[in-house]
């Protein structure tokens, strides 16, 4: 009986064991409850991506998640590249190039999935990435986070879960305005005409029945002007109007009875796409606005209109008139700085009497229009953050910028003030701007090897920087070359990036100092020619120079390195210095007058131009010991001592008075620059024969206008209290 219960047991105790382990062998393991970080959909696999928004390109957008039944956005906290390469990999693309914030291409609708995704970079789907849960935000569509996907899909990828766009055969990708005068179509820009939009069967026009100002202000602002002005309806005559004209006038004149008959035979065509619009007049894109597109035979489309015309008023830049060139003048209170085109770079604003930049908090496409448009241009194409354009230096004036896209001037936005710990530098707000088109490429301005050259059209040019094309600088009016030879044609390299050199003007007034050297220490110097021309005829090695000493601290706040003209095999050895000079000239030191006379001067061959120290997170490139490389990396800069050679001007032969320290890099622009305003540094001083007091020291353009001519005519110290 014992034997029985205990062979009972040894039984039940076996298929306790053994079932549990062959369910385990043919059943899936269940799944547990997912902790908040990560968390992980139900399947993976059964999400479904797509780019949305606008404008965009069919690699990049507004990155949407369908979950549960429903599309839905990511929000921006915490985003980052790694999140946008595991995202652009499930829509079958190899990786990611970039990623935006503050619903760039708009703002999505309804559920907001996720919020604070970490990803590694590695993971296969966005859903087992660290994130605060599916449906658990604290965020709004402000904030809708969008990806750019490099232009190359994964080899073999046929996932039906890829959206690459949302099919639409009537999405309106590209607006036009087409001038209906003969005299319209020889002028650029051009900023009257019919609006056309391209759709998939080409070019089309919209039916002007209920078209508001709001409607042109938003393809005034896409066709880069700021404003709009009433269209003079007259001149576009409607059917009744333009036979009445045919009939008492067999030959009617150019204008607009012609114009009147070409719109006319252009409505009796199906062209019209569009049959109302309904802008709010804050949109940056005619997509961004309510559309009602016709279907089927669009004869009947627009009983009674006729084609959309707009009439749009070009900024400062763009305008023919002289007149209106005075009356639209750019703003005094807001520039761009930094960018390689018109209608691009780094924003900044002026507040008293110093200008300042703009953190990229909250930094959108209605807040960037404003800026754009406040300078003369269209709408903004680009809301760029991350000091896309290069550094600023100075003053962070606003934070948190949020217009409505109203305003006329950004200090007229809602915004924060900037307190230490909110923004750096490598915040810095830019833009792109819509621009108009001013046919340029058609001024025949090429670049070649020159191997063939047989004559020149051009010579003498002289240009300020500001000029749209070449054929506007300064130039001889009959061409004045010796020859035609290849060696004597002028040649450019082009390119989107460019250093840009700042002095940090607080350093050198910190620094400045009277030093009284003697003749035998200064024999280097003499013959690198750093000393005042009364030097040559000292009593030799006897005596001694007056010396204005003070360190410079250049930075390249741009964002490409500054690299010298010449290649190395052209630098020249200095065996009494024991280096290379790279540049013969890297900059101009001069004591001048309160009337702009120099009184004494010194220049700087580049000692060697190497990074002394970066930025956190800056790696050094260049370092001049044993022949390196020579340069200053984006990010970095370049520290010339008070104490070494050359650092001074020789003011042995000034007298007491009032004058203006004056530093200047790359005074002969010997390297290309993306600003050439920054490279002016200023300080008022005074000298009383025997000390000096150096104040108020600023970059050239760091102040107002008005600022900057109450410097210039300083009337000087009356005694040594400097307030």
């Amino acid at each position: 009986m014992e034997l029985h219960q205990w062979c009972r047991h040894i039984i039940v105790f076996l298929l306790n064991v053994w079932i549990p382990s062959c369910f385990a062998q043919t059943t899936p393991p269940a799944r547990s409850s997912p902790t908040p970080t990560p968390q992980t959909a139900d399947n993976p696999d059964s999400l479904k991506f797509r780019l949305s928004g606008f404008p965009r390109k069919h690699n990049e957008g507004r990155i949407e998640v369908f979950y549960k039944g429903e599309w839905g956005t990511i929000c921006d906290d915490d985003f980052s590249l790694a999140n946008a390469h595991v995202l652009c990999r499930q829509l079958g693309f190899v990786s990611a190039t970039g990623w935006t914030h503050s619903a760039k291409y708009g703002k999505g609708a309804g559920k907001i999935w996720l919020d604070n995704v970490q990803c590694s970079g590695s993971e296969r789907s966005v859903s087992v990435c660290k994130s605060r849960g599916w449906g658990n935000s604290d965020c709004t569509h402000d904030e809708d986070a969008g990806v750019i996907c490099k232009d190359e899909r994964l080899p073999g990828f046929v996932d039906s879960n890829v959206i690459e766009v949302q099919v639409d055969e009537n999405r309106v990708e590209e607006v036009r305005l087409r001038p209906v005068f003969t005299t319209a179509t020889k002028r650029m820009p051009v900023t009257e005409g019919v609006v056309e939009v391209k759709n998939k069967d080409g070019w089309a026009q919209i039916c002007d029945i209920g078209w508001t100002p709001k409607n042109t202000h938003v393809v005034c602002g896409m066709m880069g002007f700021p404003h709009e002005k009433k269209v003079n309806k007259n001149f576009y005559k409607q059917e009744s109007k333009i036979k009445a004209i045919t009939k008492t006038s067999s030959k009617p004149k150019r204008g607009k009875s012609a114009a009147a008959k070409r719109l006319y035979a252009e409505r009796q065509k199906n062209f019209f796409l569009v049959h109302s619009v309904a802008c709010l007049g804050t949109e940056v894109h005619l997509a961004a606005c309510p559309l009602e597109f016709n279907y089927g035979n669009a004869t009947e489309s627009c009983p009674g209109g006729m084609p959309a015309v707009v009439s749009c008023v070009p900024g400062p830049l763009y305008t023919q008139s002289p007149t209106m060139k005075k009356k639209l003048k750019m703003p005094p209170t807001t520039r761009l700085k930094g960018g390689a085109k018109y209608g691009e770079g780094r924003v900044e604003v002026l507040k008293g009497s110093e200008w300042g930049t703009v953190c990229d908090d909250r930094w959108n496409l209605v807040s960037a229009s404003v800026v754009c448009r406040e300078m003369g241009f269209g709408s903004a194409k680009e809301a760029l953050t991350g000091a896309s354009m290069g550094k600023g230096l100075g003053p962070i004036h606003m934070n948190e910028v949020q217009c409505t896209g109203n305003e006329r001037s950004l200090w007229s936005c809602r915004y924060k003030n900037i307190t230490a710990e909110d923004c750096k530098h490598t915040e810095d707000a830019s833009v792109r701007c819509n621009v108009p088109y001013m046919g340029y490429e058609k001024t025949e301005t090429w670049y070649w090897d020159s191997s063939n050259v047989t004559d020149m059209v051009m010579s003498g040019v002289k240009c300020t920087g500001d000029e749209m094309s070449i054929s506007q600088c300064q130039h001889h009016r009959t061409v004045n070359c010796q020859k035609a030879a290849a060696r004597f044609a002028a040649g450019v390299i082009c390119s989107e990036t460019a250093s840009d050199l700042v002095l940090n003007a607080p350093l050198v007034q910190q620094t400045t100092y009277i030093e009284d050297r003697p003749l035998h220490m200064l024999y280097c110097a003499a013959e690198e020619d750093c000393l005042s021309k009364s030097a040559a005829s000292a009593n030799w090695p006897y005596g001694h120079r007056r010396l204005l000493r003070f360190s410079s601290q250049i930075h390249n706040i741009g964002r490409a390195d500054f690299r010298p003209k010449a290649g190395r095999h052209s630098w020249v050895w200095h065996a009494c210095h024991g280096h290379y000079h790279s540049m013969d000239i890297f900059t101009h030191y001069d004591l001048m007058s309160a009337n702009g006379t120099k009184v004494a001067e010194g220049h700087k061959a580049s000692f060697c131009l190497e990074d002394t120290d970066c930025d956190e997170g800056v790696s050094k490139r260049y370092k001049c010991a044993n022949f390196g490389e020579q340069g200053i990396t984006v990010g970095c800069w370049d520290l010339y001592r008070h104490d070494i050679d050359c650092q001074w001007i020789d003011i042995t032969d000034v007298k007491p008075g009032n004058y203006i320290l004056q530093v200047v890099i790359n005074p002969n622009y010997e390297v290309s620059e993306s600003d050439f305003t920054n490279n002016a540094m200023k300080c008022n001083c005074k000298y009383d024969g025997h000390r000096i007091w150096v104040h108020n020291c600023h970059i050239g353009d760091a102040f107002s206008e008005e600022a900057e001519k109450k410097f210039e005519k300083y009337p000087g110290q009356l005694n040594n209290q400097i307030s």
